[in-house]
């Protein structure tokens, strides 16, 4: 079992109440002040988690700052009140900065009982990340 440190539980609950807001304010229709909340709570509770100074590393890394502009220019472009366009940028500087962590989660996801047998069906399973 891992231990967290306190800092890291609050990060924790603040990057799952970001989670939730963006997914509960894409529900309705795409709602500016949820979005908000929830790029707010989610970046702010990434920095919990993992500690400033290793969120900023990540992040500003040289071969990651197009993802990077794209992700937190999203999150300026919801900030502004354009919610569509923004979770669009936001969506595309997402899945450049953690392409590199999808075959990790999908390995994880093999080994879990329902789920990797449905993701092991060969039409499924032929398709990669």
């Amino acid at each position: 079992m891992i231990s967290l440190t306190d800092s890291q539980k609050i990060g924790m609950g603040l990057t799952g109440f970001g989670v939730f807001f963006l997914f509960f304010g894409m529900i309705l229709f795409f709602d500016k002040a949820l979005l908000a909340i929830g790029n707010i709570l989610f970046v702010v509770g990434l920095a919990f988690v993992i500690g400033l100074e290793r969120t900023f590393r990540f992040f500003f890394q040289k071969h990651k700052m197009k993802a990077t502009s794209f992700f937190l220019g999203g999150v300026f472009v919801v900030l502004i009140g354009w919610p569509i366009v923004g979770v669009i940028l936001e969506f595309y500087g997402f899945f450049l900065l953690f392409r590199s962590f999808f075959p990790v989660v999908i390995g994880f996801i093999r080994r879990i009982p329902v789920l990797g047998s449905l993701l092991n069906l060969p039409f499924i399973s032929g398709v990669s990340v």
